[in-house]
C-alpha cells in the first residue's frame, strides 16, 4: 500500500514527525474492518498518458511523484427565490493510494438572512469495479441562525458515484441545546373564556435526505463535460413542529477542462428546486468554481472520469434545518403584562343580566375582556383602576414569565338604562379604561339616557369605542363628565339621537370642578331633536392635543368657565 502526503508542490515527503503522524492516521484507517484488505487489492486499470508506466500491485510512486488527488478550494454562489447563499469549500486529501482516498472537508456558508454555518468533516472514497466510487463521510456542523441562535449537528452520509448513475443518502442529527426561545414569536389566543399562551421557539430538527442521479448522455462518458439530473426527497421531523418534507430536483453541468482557466480547475453550473409545506417552494441557480491547490493541476487532464469523481464535492443539505414558531407548551394566562388580573367574559356563558355583577366581581385594578353581545337593563359600573375592553390588544404574561400580545374580539353592550343619578350603559371610576366596545343605551317613554358617564373621576381613558344613546321621549346624552375630571377621550364615535321637541347632546361636561381633558380624533354627532348639541361644555380645560375631531352634526355650546378648545377637521373650534 502506498500512502502519499499532501505537501504543496516542490516539497518532498514529510519529515520524521510528519511521517509518524501519517503512519498513525494510516493505522487508524486500517483498523476499520475490511479496510486493510481493501487497500491491499490491486488498483483497477486507469487511463494514463502515453509513456506513463502504471504502478504494479504493491509498487508505489516514487518519492518525487505527485499524489493522484490534491487539495482544492471551491467557491459557490447560489441565487434563490427566497434567499441567496455563498459558500467556500476546502477539500484536502489526507491519505491515498491508487484506489482509496481519505479526505478532510471544511465548509463555510452564509446567506442574506444573516445565517452562517460551518462544516468540518472526514470522508473516505474507494474506486471499485464497474466504474463505481463508494464513499462515506461524517461532519460536525455549527450554525448561527437568522434569529442569532447557535445550533450543533452531526451529519453522516454514504454515496455511490458511478459512470452513469449516482445514489447518496444523508442523516442529520442535531445535538446539544436544540430549542431556543424567540420571544418575538410568542402568541396569546382566546379559547372560550381562557387565554392560552404559547412560547416562541426556534428548533433544530433531525432528518434525512436521499437522491439518485443519472448522467444524461449528451457527452461521451470520458468527456471532460458532464450533465447529470437528480431526483430525491427529504424529511425533517420534530414532535412540536410540522414536518419539513418534500421532493427535491437538481440539474448539474460540470466542465473539468476549461481552456481559459488553469489545469485542474472545474466549473459547475446547477439548478435546484424543492418544496415543503412549512417553507413553500424554493428554487436556486448556482455557479461553482474549483481552484486546485496542489500539483494535481499538472496531472488533472490525465485522470480518468472515475478518478476525477473521487474529489467531487460532497452533496448534503446546505444548513442545519431549523424552524421557528409558537411551538412552546400551552399555558393558561391569568394576568396582564403589567400584573393586573385578567378575565374573559363571553356572552355564550355570561348573560347580559349577570354582566354588571361579574365585572364588579373582577375587582379593582383588573382587566376584563368582553366577547360577544350582552343585552342588559342595568348599568355596568367599573371599579377603580379597572379596564373594560372589546376589540383591541393587550399585553399578557404567562405563568412562566414570558409576555405576548393578545388580540381581543369585538364586543357589544346593548343597554336600556334610564338616567337615575349617574346611571349609564357604563359608569366610570378613577383610573379606568374603556376601549374597543360598541355601547348603546336606548330607552323609551319619558326617560332620558346616557351612554357613558363619569363623576369626579381622574386618570380615565376612553378610546376606540362606538357610543350611541337614543331616546324617544326625553333628552339624551352620549357622554357626560361631571365634577373634577382628568383624562383622555380619543378616537371614539359618539352619537346622541332623540326626537323633535327634545334636546340631543353628544358630548357634555358640567358641574363644579375642572375637567382637564385631551379630546382628539372623535366623530361627534347630535341629531333628531329640536336642539342638537354636538358639544356642550363648562369648566373644561382642553389640552393642546385636542385636535382631529370630526363634527358629524350639531352645534357647540359654551356654558362658561372653559380654557382651550376642541378643534375639528372642518376648521371649527369649540368653544
Amino acid at each position: 500500500m502506498n500512502i502519499y502526503s499532501v505537501d504543496p508542490p516542490g516539497l518532498r515527503r514529510r519529515g520524521a514527525k510528519g511521517g509518524r503522524t501519517a503512519a498513525a492516521l494510516a493505522l487508524a484507517f486500517l483498523a476499520v474492518p475490511g479496510a486493510s484488505a481493501a487497500l491491499a487489492q490491486s488498483a483497477p486499470p486507469t487511463e494514463r498518458p502515453s509513456g506513463d508506466k502504471p504502478a504494479s500491485a504493491g509498487e508505489g510512486r516514487s518519492a518525487d511523484e505527485d499524489p493522484k488527488w490534491g487539495a482544492s478550494l471551491d467557491f459557490e454562489g447560489k441565487a434563490g427565490t427566497r434567499r441567496h447563499l455563498g459558500e467556500a469549500d476546502l477539500f484536502v486529501p489526507l491519505l491515498q493510494d491508487e484506489r482509496t482516498l481519505l479526505f478532510a472537508n471544511a465548509r463555510f456558508r452564509f446567506d442574506d438572512d444573516s445565517s452562517r454555518e460551518g462544516n468540518l468533516g472526514l470522508g473516505v472514497r474507494r474506486m471499485v469495479g464497474g466504474g463505481w466510487n463508494l464513499g462515506a463521510y461524517g461532519y460536525f456542523d455549527r450554525r448561527r441562525s437568522e434569529n442569532d441562535h447557535y445550533f450543533n449537528q452531526a451529519t453522516f452520509g454514504v454515496e455511490a458515484l458511478g459512470r452513469d448513475f449516482d445514489a447518496r443518502a444523508n442523516l442529520y442529527l442535531p445535538f446539544g441545546e436544540r430549542i431556543k426561545t424567540v420571544d418575538s414569536l410568542n402568541t396569546a389566543t382566546l379559547s372560550g373564556t381562557s387565554v392560552v399562551f404559547r412560547g416562541g421557539e426556534e428548533r433544530a430538527i433531525p432528518g434525512f435526505d436521499a437522491e439518485v442521479g443519472w448522467r444524461v448522455p449528451v457527452f461521451d462518458a470520458d468527456s471532460p463535460h458532464e450533465f447529470r439530473l437528480y431526483a430525491g426527497g427529504y424529511r425533517f421531523d420534530d414532535p412540536a413542529v410540522e414536518a419539513v418534507a418534500g421532493p427535491r430536483l437538481r440539474a448539474e453541468l460540470t466542465a473539468y477542462d476549461v481552456p481559459q482557466l488553469w489545469h485542474g480547475a472545474r466549473v459547475t453550473l446547477g439548478a435546484e428546486w424543492q418544496h415543503d409545506e412549512p417553507r413553500g417552494g424554493q428554487a436556486f441557480f448556482s455557479a461553482r468554481l474549483r481552484i486546485p491547490l496542489h500539483s494535481e493541476a499538472r496531472r488533472s487532464r490525465h485522470l480518468t472520469a472515475q478518478e476525477r469523481r473521487m474529489t467531487a464535492p460532497v452533496v448534503r443539505d446546505v444548513d442545519i434545518v431549523a424552524q421557528a414558531g409558537d411551538f412552546g407548551a400551552p399555558e393558561t394566562v391569568t394576568e396582564t403584562a403589567s400584573g393586573q388580573t385578567l378575565s374573559v367574559l363571553s356572552s355564550d356563558s355570561t348573560t347580559g343580566a349577570a354582566l354588571p355583577g361579574t365585572v364588579a366581581a373582577a375587582g379593582a385594578d383588573s382587566t376584563v375582556v368582553l366577547s360577544g353581545t350582552f343585552t342588559t337593563t342595568a348599568a355596568t359600573v367599573l371599579q377603580s383602576g379597572q379596564t373594560l375592553m372589546g376589540a383591541g390588544s393587550v399585553a399578557v404574561r404567562s405563568p412562566s414569565g414570558r409576555t405576548a400580545t393578545l388580540t381581543t374580539p369585538a364586543a357589544t353592550i346593548n343597554a336600556a338604562v334610564p338616567i337615575v343619578g349617574t346611571n349609564a350603559t357604563v359608569t366610570l371610576a378613577s383610573n379606568t379604561t374603556l376601549t374597543g366596545l360598541n355601547l348603546t343605551n336606548s330607552v323609551g317613554g319619558g326617560n332620558a339616557a346616557i351612554g357613558v358617564a363619569g363623576d369626579n373621576v381622574t386618570g380615565i381613558t376612553i378610546t376606540n369605542n362606538a357610543i350611541s344613546s337614543t331616546t324617544t321621549g326625553n333628552g339624551v346624552i352620549g357622554m357626560r363628565l361631571t365634577g373634577t375630571v382628568t383624562g383622555v377621550v380619543s378616537d371614539n364615535t359618539i352619537t346622541a339621537t332623540t326626537v323633535p321637541g327634545q334636546t340631543a347632546t353628544a358630548f357634555a361636561t358640567s358641574g363644579v370642578g375642572a375637567k382637564t381633558l385631551t379630546v382628539s380624533g372623535n366623530t361627534i354627532t347630535a341629531t333628531g331633536g329640536t336642539t342638537n348639541n354636538a358639544v356642550n361644555v363648562s369648566n373644561a380645560i382642553f389640552n393642546a392635543g385636542s385636535t382631529g375631531n370630526v363634527l358629524g352634526g350639531g352645534a357647540c355650546v359654551d356654558s362658561g368657565g372653559n380654557t382651550g378648545s376642541i378643534s375639528f377637521t372642518n376648521g371649527a373650534t369649540c368653544p
